[in-house]
């Protein structure tokens, strides 16, 4: 069990973020994209409902809640201090509590969600949109679309679909994640779309260069 985070060193965690933005930056360097090309979304699963604002005073802009419960409650006490996400696994019934506040959901990954957020477009954050979440190494019981049904799913879709997300299977080597980020970076391109959520505190410099626009980094913004 993870304990939730209480204290935060605010100026640890400003060093952290330069750090990583300056590795993201030779990221795309590397890659031959544009520096600045990649958000740094803090993820606050374990960051106590007090410890948001020494995120804001470090200078944290944007943050992904991955229950949503908590993504309401914290959006009600320091809404105006950050851009919200939602980056955890959508459950239909929980939709109505999550499109008041965010401007992307990045975990769309089934008929029910497209459903339910047709039915609350009228309490919806004006602008928001989705990611479509793909499997794209086909594992078994694994949330996301198959590659090969994401035009329809997309179709089907009445709210904007921003990009794509996915999760690579685990590994212990960052590396090994290359092709599956590469695999969606392609998906999105043959489709237009310009966001990709992929990457986080053990692979996201690999994401990076694989396309991401959105790495998710929790553990190593923290400590």
């Amino acid at each position: 069990m993870v304990e939730l985070i209480l204290g935060l060193d605010a100026e640890r965690v400003r060093a952290n973020l330069a750090r990583i933005g300056g590795e993201l930056d030779a990221a795309c360097e590397r890659s031959g994209r544009a520096l600045g090309s990649v958000e740094v979304l803090a993820a606050t699963k374990y960051v106590a409902l007090e410890a948001m604002p020494t995120l804001a005073e470090a200078g944290v802009r944007l943050v992904g809640e991955n229950r949503a419960q908590d993504l309401q409650e914290k959006a009600a006490a320091h809404g105006p201090l950050f851009e919200w996400d939602f980056i955890g696994q959508l459950q239909s019934r929980r939709v109505r509590l999550i499109v008041p506040h965010v401007r992307l959901i990045h975990s769309v990954a089934s008929e029910s969600a497209l459903q339910e957020l047709e039915r609350h477009r009228e309490i919806m954050r004006p602008g928001l949109r989705i990611l479509v979440q793909v499997n794209v190494a086909g594992e078994q019981g694994k949330a996301g679309i198959a590659p090969e049904q994401l035009d329809a799913f997309i179709a089907r879709s009445s709210v904007p679909v921003a990009g794509l997300m996915t999760m690579p299977p685990l590994s212990s080597q960052a590396e090994d994640n290359r092709r599956w980020f590469a695999a969606l970076r392609q998906l999105a391109e043959e489709r237009g779309l310009s966001e990709l959520s992929m990457g986080t505190s053990q692979d996201y410099l690999i994401a990076a260069e694989e396309g991401a626009t959105i790495v998710r980094i929790g553990t190593n913004l923290y400590h």
